[in-house]
């Protein structure tokens, strides 16, 4: 029993970590909590089931079209909300009823498009799973495993070894300075965004292939996002892998004794004791230098 909820734990921590990771992105460049995160990454799952099952195109082609689509429609909102309010010098907390907003309206438009019915991007038999240190692995559970660390890796190169990512550290550690140098600011915050909201793109996506698809399910998302990216310390590429893991295996094995409606509970209880105990996350601030 336990291995089997352990499993579950990694999978489900594997798509926290790919929230988190594009999170995390977005907010070291921008220094606010962007909540329409979590639509965006509702937003990846609609526009696979729209290519797939709607327009009965090819499932690789279309989750690749997909992760491209809802990174632009984080550009898009990067650009038509977030860039008008930053050249106003707008506080932080009105960065935030935006974000808000956005997420509120872009959800209510995924409703008014598709409806308030679940869907599923799920087809065909329902195939039998491996056997794994006495758990149950299915295919698509593997897929989405290997598709999260390939996705973090890539991240991580992309940070750690490219002109953008270096550019990246430098405007999350001063934007100023970073103009003077010769890097253009905006054009590192739309590549933020981009990476960031395709990173959550592929999450849903991903999620849709193993469960349901509704208008809401960017809510639970985004706050388990940034559970997340808390624990593993914002910022940090390894942090965000390992608060997710951490969070997902957590919650699993706290519903073992306890009814599984709790699961949200147990998320927050982690959350308050981190920031308690623990502000900086499990990588803690130094982690920054490096992983991100």
């Amino acid at each position: 029993m336990i291995s089997l909820l352990i499993g579950n734990g990694v999978v489900a921590g594997a798509i926290y970590a790919l929230i988190a990771l594009g999170f995390s992105v977005i907010y070291q460049t921008v220094k606010f909590f962007h909540f329409a995160h979590g639509v965006v990454y509702a937003t990846g799952a609609y526009l696979a089931y729209s290519l797939v099952v709607l327009a009965g195109l090819n499932p690789v082609a279309s989750f690749f079209f997909s992760v491209v689509l809802a990174g632009l429609i984080g550009v898009g909102i990067e650009r038509l909300v977030y860039f008008p309010l930053r050249r106003q010098h707008a506080p932080n907390l009105v960065f935030l009823i935006a974000s808000f907003g956005v997420f509120v309206f872009l959800q209510n438009l995924l409703q008014l498009v598709y409806g308030a019915q679940i869907l599923t991007l799920r087809t065909g038999p329902v195939k039998p799973g491996h056997q794994v240190f006495g758990a149950v692995i299915t295919d698509t559970q593997l897929l989405i495993l290997g598709s999260s660390l390939a996705l973090t890796v890539v991240l991580w190169l992309v940070v750690s070894h490219t002109k953008l990512g270096k550019a990246v550290r430098a405007v999350s550690d001063d934007r100023v300075a970073a103009s003077v140098c010769g890097i253009y600011p905006e054009k590192v915050i739309q590549s933020s965004f981009f990476i960031g909201s395709a990173l959550a793109g592929a999450a849903g996506i991903l999620i849709s292939l193993e469960t349901n698809i509704e208008p809401t399910m960017g809510m639970s998302a985004i706050l388990k996002g940034i559970i997340a990216s808390i624990i593993g310390g914002i910022g940090s590429i390894p942090g965000a892998l390992a608060g997710g893991l951490f969070l997902g295996i957590a919650e699993n094995i706290g519903i073992w004794k306890i009814p599984a409606g709790w699961k949200d509970c147990i998320a927050f209880v982690i959350l308050i004791v981190f920031l308690v105990f623990k502000p900086g996350g499990l990588f803690g601030a130094s982690s920054n230098k490096t992983g991100m």
